[in-house]
């Protein structure tokens, strides 16, 4: 029982100082250092309640919470059922970079599917409301979830753990990204540099317009990591492409 707990507060402390130092600081810049001269890629042109980051704080604790009670699950009550080793020769570097590509495809359409039913009408305000009162999101809203939708969130873990066989540090890693690229997603600011959206690799990719789209709207642009699930299920905004170019319209210099 030591162990379990042990291994749980290691988890969620992890997760608050990832969650506190990486949303802290992007917040800092450019909710407060840097707000005047990056205000012309601000997303919507205002600015969220000092009540909206308290909420969103509060539920990204008790979604943290979760997390770590999850994690404990699948990385060690079960450790010795799933499918993640730490030797990288046990199956080569060929597939340990094949195992980033799964992870990334796994991980955005589990997220797409699970977004959308979240989002019925039956389901939407008991489990993904809490989320949604951010309508002008910020860093803080990341984590921002019911603790019913980060339960299901967190059921990415024991997916990817126990189908393919995943490194140990690679998995960590990623879910390290995917931290910082909900941080992103959630920023209400545009990083990405205009005429982003026109590229080939840029007509896939999620965007923060895009996920501050969805905030605003309450429907559409479902996606992660990439737009190829909203595309080919035709869940794109109309205006997506409007907004994103008014929003990079502009530039310092």
């Amino acid at each position: 029982m030591i162990d379990f707990l042990q291994y749980w507060l290691r988890e969620a402390w992890s997760n608050v100082v990832e969650y506190f130092t990486y949303a802290g600081i992007v917040f800092l810049a450019f909710y407060i250092l840097l707000k005047k001269p990056f205000w012309f890629r601000k997303i919507q042109k205002k600015l969220p309640k000092v009540t909206d980051y308290g909420r969103d704080i509060f539920y990204s604790m008790l979604a943290i919470a979760i997390f770590a009670t999850v994690s404990m699950f699948t990385f060690y009550i079960f450790a010795q059922y799933n499918n993640t080793y730490n030797d990288v020769g046990t199956y080569g570097w060929t597939y340990y970079v094949f195992s980033w590509v799964w992870m990334f495809i796994l991980h955005d359409t589990y997220f797409y599917w699970m977004h959308r039913l979240m989002h019925h009408p039956r389901l939407f305000k008991w489990v993904h409301l809490v989320h949604h009162r951010s309508t002008n999101p910020t860093p803080w809203t990341a984590y921002a979830f019911h603790p019913l939708e980060a339960t299901l969130e967190a059921l990415i873990m024991p997916l990817m753990a126990f189908t393919l066989p995943l490194h140990g540090a690679a998995t960590g890693a990623f879910f390290l990204f995917q931290i910082i690229y909900n941080i992103y997603g959630h920023l209400g600011f545009e990083l990405y540099p205009k005429n982003f959206h026109k590229t080939w690799i840029g007509h896939w990719v999620n965007t923060s317009v895009a996920h501050n789209q969805h905030h605003k709207q309450f429907r559409g642009n479902y996606g992660l990591y990439f737009l190829f699930w909203d595309r080919m299920m035709g869940t794109m905004c109309n205006n997506y492409d409007e907004t994103y170019e008014q929003t990079t319209e502009t530039s310092l210099l």
